[in-house]
């Protein structure tokens, strides 16, 4: 009984002795290293849309356009975000600008569930060209010794003019609220002292809300939806005399722009880097103020007098419009790794 005692004492001591060892060989590895932090990111994309609508009025003449982006991106920390970025969009303007070429940057703070994103974007038209007459009210907003007489690009049977550059820039402040995995709600304010380069500023506020819905809405699919809308105000000041009414009492020396209310709203359909955005766009404005403001060089005599459009014509450019937009978005992080 003693040899089997002593036996069965052994093999313990060889077993307890095996684990710990094995335990101190685990012990001894060091944790691997955690990954570096890669404060570089870019952000790049693109799309195509049946309208190009900008606070509820069309760039694009209610035609077909193309748009693309590229944003480099520097995270200081993973809550502190600094970024750069460019974007190009196709357009129809009066004065017939080759295209929309934006400059932009700012910083993107995040406080838990607040987002905030201030910053400069500046709004480029290359290749504008005077369009209408308005006689020597023209030098130095249409470059150079041209017979105003005739008119750049001819003059319009409606009437209307536009400076050849409208190029502007904006500040801008946003607020995104991540109230839940469904629910985000934002507060936009942007300040141009000059829109559009009509010699009057320009401010836009607006709110925004998203619901996206839950994964399990369209299963192991990888298809994603949500839906969103926006209301906003653009207010406008008083134009420069570029764009006055000759011979008018208060207007001669400008116009006052109108101040209109906007929203959409819409349902997206996501795949992957893929969005399909269908989005209803409208604006209280009138045929007759849109005329004035936008300058529409396709604009027809609809009878829409109103005091800074006193020749009667209309421009359905701040209509109700719906617009289908495909684009896809990714970074370098994300996607490229």
């Amino acid at each position: 009984m003693k040899k089997v005692a002593l036996l069965a004492t052994a093999l313990a001591m060889v077993t307890t002795g095996s684990a710990f060892a094995a335990d101190l060989r685990v012990k001894a590895l060091k944790a691997p290293p955690p990954p570096a932090f890669d404060p570089w990111d870019i952000a790049f994309g693109g799309g195509i849309m049946s309208d190009y609508v900008f606070r509820g009025i069309t760039q694009s003449n209610h035609k077909p356009a193309v748009t693309a982006y590229f944003e480099p991106r520097y995270n200081v920390t993973k809550d502190l975000q600094l970024y750069v970025g460019t974007s190009a969009s196709s357009i129809s303007f009066p004065n017939r600008a080759a295209a929309e070429v934006d400059f932009y940057g700012g910083i993107r703070p995040t406080f838990g569930m607040f987002a905030f994103d201030f910053g400069l974007w500046g709004y480029l038209y290359p290749g504008g060209q005077c369009f209408g007459s308005q006689g020597t009210l023209a030098q130095g907003n249409c470059g150079g010794d041209i017979d105003y007489s005739q008119g750049a690009i001819g003059l319009p049977i409606n009437g209307n003019f536009a400076k050849k550059d409208a190029s502007f820039f904006e500040a801008y402040a946003k607020l995104n609220v991540v109230i839940n995995d469904q629910w985000t709600v934002g507060f936009n304010e942007y300040y141009s002292p000059n829109f559009l380069n009509l010699g009057a500023w320009g401010n836009y506020a607006s709110i925004t809300a998203k619901w996206t819905a839950p994964s399990t809405i369209f299963g192991a699919s990888g298809v994603g939806m949500y839906v969103s809308g926006e209301f906003g105000r653009q207010w406008f000041g008083t134009s420069d005399i570029f764009y006055g009414i000759a011979g008018d009492p208060v207007y001669a020396n400008g116009i006052k722009e109108p101040s209109y209310n906007t929203w959409n709203v819409g349902v997206g359909f996501t795949y992957k880097v893929f969005t399909l955005d269908l989005r209803y766009h409208d604006t209280d404005l009138n045929k007759g103020d849109c005329n004035a403001l936008t300058s529409d060089h396709t604009a027809k005599f609809t009878g829409s007098f109103t005091p800074i459009n006193p020749g009667g014509f209309g421009s359905n450019w701040c209509s109700a419009a719906g617009v289908a937009k495909l684009s896809f978005d990714l970074t370098a992080m994300s996607n490229l790794k």
